[in-house]
């Protein structure tokens, strides 16, 4: 909004934003408020508040287990997309070659195939290869679909970088690989910062996949849906409101260390 937008007209956008906002976010609230809740079953208005489903999360076993089977999934991910994925921007944006073409067509195509599909094919594919699905096979089938993303997120970046910045680094006789780390690299910097915060949460609450690919490891969002069809629990309110308020936190603290970062090299 400028400051020519009339009165009216800026009551209305304000007034649509905060419908759109709560459209979003009131569902989250109520599960915030269902893990808050002393009883078994939501109900509101709340009668009794408390914090003991938290602590009965906390004392299972089995939720550090899903926790860290998923940290490890999506840390994984995260770090393989990145790397697959500014290689793979590179090819898709940066350098003109026989087959960029039917390369960018191709390498997009996992993103649009529905993803209990894709995960059904890979079980099939795993199971004539004789692999039995860990977590293992997870992090890989959430590759097949992540790094695609990224390389379309750090693609962005590199349509808008100056690609006279490497000529200029090489007539000054540096290297192939001085000039990918000292000058492509920081120069995509926020691409590559954005397709690994992107991967990490994109594989931290997948479930298509992660169903027909995991085996015996369940993750964070498979155990959720099995609470809720078979044998409810309210801790799958509290780990529900857990991983929403993590996923907060990684994105404001990861946005403050970056922007932090860049003062700090600017001065």
């Amino acid at each position: 909004m400028n400051r020519d937008t009339k009165p009216w007209m800026r009551g209305l956008l304000l007034l649509w934003m905060a419908v759109i906002v709560l459209f979003m976010y009131v569902p989250i609230s109520s599960v915030m408020l269902a893990s808050v809740n002393k009883a078994r079953y939501f109900r509101f208005p709340i009668q009794k508040f408390g914090l003991n489903w938290y602590q009965d999360t906390f004392d299972a076993s089995i939720t550090t287990t899903l926790h860290v089977t998923s940290l490890y999934v999506a840390g994984i991910v995260a770090v393989v997309a990145t790397v697959f994925g500014f290689f793979g921007a590179l090819a898709f944006a940066r350098f003109n070659w026989r087959g960029r073409s039917i390369y960018q067509k191709v390498i997009l195509l996992p993103i649009f195939f529905p993803q209990a599909v894709l995960g059904l094919a890979l079980l099939q594919w795993y199971t004539t290869l004789g692999i039995i699905p860990t977590w293992h096979t997870t992090a890989f089938a959430h590759l097949v679909w992540i790094v695609p993303i990224v390389t379309l997120v750090i693609s962005i970046q590199i349509y808008g970088f100056d690609a006279s910045m490497e000529e200029a680094a090489y007539d000054l006789g540096a290297s192939r690989w001085q000039v990918l780390r000292e000058v492509t690299i920081p120069a995509l910097a926020p691409g590559l910062f954005s397709g690994a915060l992107f991967s990490f949460l994109l594989s931290w609450g997948n479930f298509p996949l992660s169903a027909f690919t995991s085996g015996a490891d369940s993750t964070v969002p498979e155990w959720l849906y099995s609470k809720m069809t078979v044998a409810y629990t309210p801790m799958i309110a509290t780990i529900g409101t857990m991983s929403v308020v993590g996923s907060f936190i990684l994105l404001f603290g990861a946005y403050f260390i970056w922007i932090y970062m860049r003062r700090k090299r600017a001065f």
